[in-house]
């Protein structure tokens, strides 16, 4: 193959199930132009599995851009319909599998993983064009006719497990409300105790209490804000003693912090064991914030007065669980619950909460 009408890429040459594979780094500045994602150059039969969800696009691409110095992206894998040729850098044993990869300019790739990656990087570039001399390593599979392209991605996805939003809040060092969120718990007693920092839903055996993606939600709430939206340092400080007067307020988690309680018996219970009274207690300590700041403790100290237990079916059924007991974590059932709760500790209800809490009693909801 002539090199002159070539792609050439320094590469490591792998074997997988009896076919060799390679490993490339491949300047940022290429990737938009040889992996085309073109309709037309894409057999039927491979687009469905293509389609980019375009929503992720800004927040990936934002990722690189406004962390330049220690952003980190995995490799993308493509296939290679076309000429490939490896030409190793020397014949010896411990180094034959180095060398350059050559493939002819007319090939065609087709990316088996890494397709929003492709279209960040590309976006990335059109901000930072100064990303271009950046690298990202690119798996290629030789695969004539794009055949085996279809298992390549079914087996590519077939073992792939999602971290939990939890395992993803402990690891984001980046997040404002992450960061503060860690901290509370950490210098908190009763949270640092009984915070399951890796499940996002705790077994009826567990011995926690809560979730630290329940606590980061709540936080969430209380600021009314967004993942990624930074805070004050007033807004960081009413968290931080948000959840100090909140933790003194429970009765019931003081009892389990006392021993007194196991965790199995507060979440067979009492509400106050689970993500929807957390996150409504969030609701109702956002209007608290912004309505009554002077004296918002005492609203939030009066939560110790309040039958959390779930044979309370004239507070919560229909709210916080359901007519066959089982707890419901909903956007609605957390407006709801929050509901209550005002009316329980005699806050008024804003407009459009008097709007639901009328439906909910009409069955229209």
């Amino acid at each position: 193959m002539d090199a002159t009408f070539s792609y050439n890429f320094p590469a490591i040459r792998g074997l997988q199930a009896g076919n060799e594979y390679f490993v490339a780094m491949c300047p940022l500045r290429i990737i938009p132009k040889i992996f085309l994602f073109d309709e037309e150059e894409i057999p039927p039969e491979h687009r469905a599995q293509r389609i980019l969800n375009k929503a992720r696009i800004p927040e990936m691409t934002n990722y690189i851009v406004e962390n330049q110095k220690d952003y980190v992206f995995s490799a993308i894998t493509a296939s290679i319909d076309g000429e490939v040729e490896f030409l190793p850098f020397n014949n010896d044993q411990s180094s034959k599998d180095i060398g350059q990869l050559r493939i002819a300019l007319d090939a065609r790739f087709l990316i088996n993983d890494g397709q929003h990656r492709r279209a960040a990087i590309e976006e990335a570039l059109k901000i930072s064009p100064e990303l271009g001399n950046e690298t990202i390593s690119v798996v290629f599979f030789h695969d004539e006719g794009l055949k085996k392209s279809q298992q390549i991605f079914s087996d590519l996805n077939r073992h792939a497990v999602n971290t939990t939003s939890s395992i993803g809040i402990l690891y984001d060092h980046r997040d404002q409300i992450s960061m503060v969120t860690k901290d509370i718990i950490s210098t908190t007693p009763l949270l640092s105790r009984y915070t399951d920092k890796e499940r996002v839903s705790l077994s009826k055996n567990s011995p926690k209490i809560l979730a630290l993606n329940h606590i980061y939600n709540t936080n969430l709430k209380l600021l009314s804000k967004s993942k990624g939206d930074s805070i004050t340092d007033v807004e960081e400080k009413f968290l931080r003693q948000f959840w100090s007067v909140l933790c003194d307020s429970i009765v019931e988690w003081n009892l389990v912090f006392k021993k007194e309680l196991n965790p199995r018996d507060l979440r067979a219970h009492f509400i106050v064991g689970h993500g929807v009274f957390l996150e409504a207690i969030g609701l109702v300590g956002h209007y608290l914030h912004l309505f009554n700041e002077n004296d918002w403790i005492s609203y939030i100290n009066s939560l110790s007065k309040i039958d959390w237990h779930r044979s309370n079916t004239d507070d919560w059924l229909g709210r916080a669980f359901n007519q066959n007991g089982r707890i419901q974590k909903t956007s609605y059932t957390i407006q709801l619950t929050a509901i209550k709760i005002k009316q329980l500790i005699n806050l008024p209800l804003t407009e459009s909460e008097q709007t639901l809490e009328n439906k909910f009693f009409q069955g229209v909801v």
